[in-house]
């Protein structure tokens, strides 16, 4: 066994061994990381920046120590001194692998960057904000009756609004005057009334009218992505709508592996708070630059995010979410000022307002989404479904409603899979495959083009076929169950068994072969059984989850299926159905909802009351714990099959006859990657 030194990259989760002296950017270039550079490795182009993380990983299986990458050097210090590096930054080209390390490619330093699919849905919001501006008259100070600015401020509020009461950070007292007096004593103020405070509070002054503008954050923190949707506050619309990775994933690809991070290694809940908080804060720059407006116009966000994410935003510990009975350090919703979170860039009198928690392991992001889908008010029973890194699910119509979570893991989003890469220009985000010749076509993002189309080659030369997404690898997985490649059990059958060159064989098993472009110096794309073992754990484990709310509630099927986040709007009911990942309905009562979660958000946002709602609402809801319920594991291991092992799918055979093919039969010595069976003791 090598002992060179491994290094694991993020969030591609690439892996390899290198010799001691390695430059990053060429362990990089080995294993195809998308890692960017531009100068040749002169260390003058700074595209090649990566960030080593230190610390135990138990998710990757290893360590790793100071002195894991080369010392800083003249070549890094110059730049730094020049142009500036982001502290914890190396240049890849420059750092030097020493020893085991985990490297994480930020956002901009790929080549092909990841696309946040978690656009704003078009939705109809009654605007009622928590921060609305008042113009108002303030009298001049007079000697002969000595008050402050401040306290005139507040009278004049109280006269011409009927705001009783106000209170002011210190930070706007030094504005106050000035802007006063420039205004002639007529000024517009951002006031914000919480439901969770009694006394209302001036954000911001600007002297006379103010008609630029105020706006606010709604902010989708995800464990793979964050989304934030830039909102008016006095009309609702999204002005732009961004989202970056979560920079945490080079501590962890999925939350158990950031909570075994924090819990073995020193400050490192903290270093995971600081990595989170300034990546908000930067998209709140870019996000601001995008729909350009002045930051300092954003003086309110409001967040929804898991409960891990919930704690590691709020500088908290999530140690005790990784054990029974996974307490949270408060399940009630937040209202803190934003810089408290280490949001620097916009306002600093802004305020934010965290969604409540369900649970220890179902989140304010789940609220967010009953929030926007309201499953409680249905009345017919639904099944609201929440792809993610952990899925959350909702059940529940008029007469009560259930909650769980579920933890897929990354394979949805690309990782784990061998040719997979998360949603980038060029990345393949969806397949069919002839049932009768067994051959493919598909399409890639940014391409609207099939493969098998004039001009596709055209179209793509510019990005290229780069890989294979999270939307992707789960409609390949479909579409070989529905060509006769794969059995029911996710075998792959060879070349003779299938009718097709293009399974070939892969050490004892077999592998579908997507794409080749290795005669161009492209990359070979293929689905593996590695591949269609990891899909089939992800969607076992979110099957089981809707099943086990199905046995709380005594039912057998749901009236509909709705999908959110994401998945929902990139993958077809039909091939979410034939895989197996949603209970067994009429295609047509599978919907999509969009982002859901960020779409709660931002009803938080515009809407003071529905804050109230969600608080009510959360209350009411039941919550399943799947890592303690033990029918989970049942559900789990009847649902590996595909689309089920005992489940009916009678809505799916009217539409989809699956064909009846089995490639684990034994064998001899060549058995076609057939499963030997083993002999009895």
């Amino acid at each position: 066994m090598s002992t060179d030194p491994l290094v694991v990259f993020t969030p591609s989760g690439k892996r390899g061994r290198f010799p001691a002296g390695t430059p990053v950017l060429t362990a990089a270039r080995q294993l195809g990381v998308d890692l960017d550079s531009v100068c040749g490795g002169r260390g003058i182009c700074s595209k090649c920046q990566v960030t080593p993380s230190y610390g135990e990983f138990s998710k990757h299986g290893v360590t790793v120590r100071e002195g894991a990458l080369s010392e800083w050097n003249a070549v890094e210090a110059r730049y730094d001194s020049k142009r500036g590096l982001k502290p914890g930054r190396r240049l890849g080209c420059q750092a030097q692998i020493l020893g085991d390390v985990v490297i994480d490619v930020p956002a901009e330093s790929q080549v092909h960057r990841q696309i946040v699919r978690k656009s704003a849905a078009v939705r109809a919001i009654e605007m009622d904000p928590a921060t609305r501006l008042h113009l108002v008259v303030v009298d001049e100070p007079d000697m002969h009756e000595p008050t402050g600015d401040l306290e005139r401020v507040a009278r004049a509020l109280k006269a011409q609004w009927d705001v009783e009461e106000i209170a002011a950070d210190p930070t706007l007292l030094a504005k106050l005057q000035p802007v006063l007096r420039k205004g002639g004593w007529q000024i517009t103020v951002a006031l914000h009334k919480s439901h969770k405070e009694a006394v209302p509070r001036i954000l911001e002054v600007w002297p006379g009218l103010h008609e630029g503008g105020l706006y606010g954050l709604a902010i989708d923190l995800g464990s793979t992505t964050i989304a934030a949707h830039l909102t008016d506050l006095d009309t609702g619309e999204v002005k732009a709508s961004s989202g970056i990775m979560n920079p945490q994933i080079r501590f962890g690809e999925d939350l158990m592996s950031r909570v075994s991070y924090a819990m073995m290694n020193e400050n490192g809940a903290a270093e995971m708070t600081r990595a989170v908080r300034e990546a908000i804060d930067a998209l709140a720059v870019e996000i601001a630059r995008e729909a350009e407006i002045d930051p300092a116009l954003i003086v309110e966000t409001v967040f929804v995010c898991n409960p891990v994410m919930h704690h590691l935003l709020l500088g908290i510990d999530p140690v005790e979410l990784g054990q029974a009975p996974f307490a949270l350090a408060t399940s009630d919703s937040i209202a803190m000022d934003a810089r408290d979170l280490g949001l620097c860039a916009i306002n600093p009198r802004a305020r934010s307002y965290i969604l409540p928690c369900i649970a220890g392991h179902v989140g304010a992001d789940a609220a967010a989404v009953a929030l926007s889908e309201e499953p409680g008010k249905s009345d017919d029973l639904a099944l609201i479904v929440d792809v993610g890194t952990n899925a959350e699910i909702l059940l529940g119509d008029r007469s009560r409603v259930l909650a769980c979570s579920s933890p897929t893991g990354p394979a949805f989003e690309g990782a784990q899979i061998s040719s997979g890469q998360r949603a980038a220009p060029g990345a393949i985000e969806a397949i069919r495959i002839d049932p009768e010749t067994k051959e493919p076509r598909f399409r890639v993002i940014g391409c609207d083009l099939w493969s098998d189309e004039d001009g596709f080659a055209d179209a793509i030369a510019e990005t290229g076929i780069t890989g294979i997404c999270g939307s992707g690898i789960i409609e390949a997985v479909a579409e070989l169950r529905m060509a006769g490649i794969m059995d029911a059990g996710g075998l792959i059958g060879s070349a003779a068994q299938t009718g097709t060159a293009r399974c070939f064989a892969e050490g004892r098993t077999h592998a579908y072969l997507v794409h080749d472009a290795t005669a161009e110096g492209g990359p070979r794309i293929a689905v593996t059984q590695g591949d269609i073992r990891a899909i089939q754990l992800a969607k076992s484990a979110l099957y089981a989850g809707a099943r086990l709310l199905m046995d709380e509630r005594g039912v057998d099927k749901v009236d509909r299926v709705v999908l959110a986040g994401a998945f929902g709007a990139h993958i077809s009911p039909k091939h979410a159905m034939v895989l197996g990942m949603i209970p067994d309905v009429p295609l047509d009562k599978v919907t999509s909802a969009g982002n859901a979660a960020g779409t709660g958000a931002r009803i938080a946002l515009c809407n003071i009351g529905a804050r109230a709602e969600i608080e009510r609402t959360v209350r009411r809801i039941t919550k399943v714990e799947t890592a303690i319920e033990p029918r989970f594991q049942e559900h789990f291991v009847a649902a590996n099959a595909i689309p089920h092992a005992t489940d009916p799918f009678p809505e799916l055979s009217r539409i989809v006859p699956l064909p009846q093919v089995s490639f684990n039969t034994g064998g001899g010595e060549d058995d076609g990657g057939r499963r030997r069976r083993r002999r009895r003791a």
